[in-house]
């Protein structure tokens, strides 16, 4: 019995231990989204996600995988799990701060990637009287054994559309489209 209670003692130190040790690994993050270098896109697409919430409408909704669809009316309960892939976008990291070229060009910005090893490849958003009418993002990613290659394109209010041509080797390739339109009537 001494033997089981030292190695309780014993496992519940350790486990204490190394919990109190990765919580002094993990770095403060404070988002501080007014030092920004690019434009807001998790800021935008929280913004929209609450809009979307507040409206309480329905979508007409395809989700498309290797040519084989379905398509209905479906309620989003939880906007911002809806549009995550978006939001995930966020190319404002501090380590990316000069990652991008930035070409503005009358009501359009566009965010090219300056290396090959960055996942967000292009982003451009079209602006009209300061809203958001369009915005595509690709990303791509790439390794010895997966490629992965995304276009998201959002316009407000009209559609969200994921395409995605994912390629692992030794299983093939999958293609798969998602689409959701609003004031689908």
């Amino acid at each position: 019995m001494y033997w089981y209670k030292s190695k309780l003692l014993i496992t519940a130190s350790f486990g204490l231990f190394l919990m109190s040790g990765l919580q002094s690994c993990k770095p403060d993050i404070k988002e501080n989204r007014a030092g920004m270098k690019y434009f807001d896109i998790k800021g935008f697409f929280k913004n929209d996600s609450a809009r979307l919430t507040q409206l309480n409408q329905s979508i007409y909704k395809t989700v498309k995988h290797n040519g084989v669809s379905e398509s209905k009316t479906v309620h989003i309960a939880n906007w911002g799990t809806e549009l995550s892939l978006f939001s995930g976008a966020d190319i404002n990291k501090p380590a990316w701060k000069d990652s991008y070229k930035v070409t503005v060009d009358s009501n359009l910005i566009v965010y090219q990637a300056l290396t090959p090893d960055l996942k967000m490849r292009e982003i451009r958003i079209k602006l009209v009287a300061g809203k958001v009418k369009y915005m595509i993002i690709l990303d791509s990613t790439k390794n010895i054994l997966y490629s992965s290659l995304e276009k998201l394109s959002y316009f407000p209010d009209s559609l969200y559309l994921i395409q995605k041509t994912q390629t692992v080797k030794l299983l093939g390739t999958n293609k798969y489209d998602i689409s959701g339109y609003f004031n689908h009537r």
